[in-house]
């Protein structure tokens, strides 16, 4: 099975990033949009992960909490090298500490780390091969004014599996890891 562990969007956020995807979107400007469904902030792709590794990494995941994490959403950009649009995300403490957590109970699982520095973002079009070089920027030109997003708060993380298809990849939650986890205690 293919896996990554992210962070899924609100509500409020879905119908902010589908208003602008719309407004941007064209018949034949060479891009694959992903769906609302699809959105989310990958702390970690894991990649093709064996039954042994899925057993070690669904227990070590579930070992870790921390405080719920704000989640600011930034301005719309483009990676120009791998051919995407995508809507940043703010880098905060919290998020840094808990993409790093991940990474560390994973890797006793056996999987490495990314060695490139965490850019949390999510990914709203891709170009369809080399041809289509142009149309991100020429898109990013009709962006006239950054649009404010709402921020949310999540208090969960998700382990994700990825199906690969002709049209794109499409995504089961596997797991659902809470964040926080609190005790009640009977009133005294």
């Amino acid at each position: 099975m293919r896996l990554f562990i992210g962070i899924p969007l609100s509500t409020t956020v879905i119908e902010e990033l589908s208003i602008i995807s719309a407004r941007l979107r064209s018949h034949n400007d060479g891009l694959r949009w992903s769906s609302p469904e699809t959105w989310h902030i990958t702390l970690q792709f894991l990649g093709n992960t064996s039954p042994e590794q899925y057993q070690c990494v669904v227990p070590r995941l579930r070992e870790l909490h921390s405080p719920s994490i704000p989640i600011a959403l930034g301005p719309i950009d483009i990676f120009d090298r791998a051919g995407v649009l995508f809507a940043g995300v703010r880098l905060t403490s919290g998020l840094t500490a808990l993409q790093q957590r991940v990474t560390s109970a994973t890797k006793l699982c056996g999987f490495a780390p990314e060695t490139r520095p965490y850019q949390p973002h999510i990914t709203l079009a891709r170009t369809k091969g080399r041809a289509q070089s142009q149309t991100l920027p020429e898109l990013k030109t009709r962006i006239h004014r950054q649009t404010r997003f709402s921020g949310f708060t999540t208090d969960t993380f998700v382990l994700y599996e990825s199906f690969p298809g002709p049209t794109g990849s499409r995504y089961e939650v596997r797991e659902r890891f809470p964040l926080n986890l609190t005790h009640s205690s009977p009133d005294r």
